[in-house]
């Protein structure tokens, strides 16, 4: 299981995000934030499914904790991901400047934390497993409500998430420059026509669909 199984996770205070971390783009980010609204504030834990895709969240004391990952990493290991972050975030944070911090404003010391324990989860599936029923969580996490995220966020049509590899997004202008003074010369019209191609697949790797 490759690390691209958990592919956003960020904290927040209420509806504030403090730290956040991903090596993707999409509109999956705006979605996760759109449910962040949309949150019972009791402390909890919730997964939403949308399109492939689990959007788990863990509320405790005031706090979110969450992270986006592929279906098929199950539940056991986004829900473990979440109690590591939340854990380690309180150690550093706990009655501190996390109460206080501004959007995004605890990116710099956290953004590498959430990397590192995204990493770790996602690159020893069986000790996550075997502390999971160690600390018998397996019924726990089974218990997590599961629940549709257009449900959620009253939406009647439904979501189709776009997630790409930000490396995927560099690699596709460096071809698009190489075919440009490649073919430059001999067809103008290649040119054009690649270009508005080229742009188009720029704005449907951010914008949101609505199927």
């Amino acid at each position: 299981m490759g690390q691209q199984s958990l592919i956003y996770s960020f904290v927040a205070r209420g509806t504030v995000i403090l730290a956040e971390y991903t090596e993707f783009t999409g509109n999956f980010t705006t979605v996760a934030s759109q449910c962040l609204q949309k949150l019972p504030a009791t402390s909890n834990k919730f997964t939403y499914n949308c399109d492939g895709h689990t959007f788990n969240y863990l509320v405790q004391d005031g706090y979110t904790y969450c992270v986006v990952a592929v279906e098929s990493a199950g539940r056991q290991i986004p829900i473990a991901f979440l109690e590591r972050v939340k854990e380690d975030f309180n150690k550093r944070y706990g009655g501190g400047k996390a109460s206080t911090a501004t959007a995004k404003s605890l990116n710099r010391e956290f953004k590498s934390k959430l990397k590192e324990h995204m990493k770790y989860c996602v690159e020893h599936p069986e000790e996550i497993n075997k502390l999971a029923k160690v600390k018998a969580q397996v019924s726990e996490v089974k218990g997590v409500m599961m629940e549709n995220i257009e449900k959620v966020l009253d939406r009647g049509e439904k979501i189709e998430l776009l997630v790409d590899k930000t490396e995927n997004l560099r690699s596709q202008a460096q071809d698009f420059r190489q075919q440009v003074s490649l073919h430059a010369m001999d067809d103008p019209l290649f040119v054009v026509c690649t270009a508005l191609e080229q742009n188009k697949k720029s704005h449907l790797s951010v914008i949101i669909l609505f199927g």
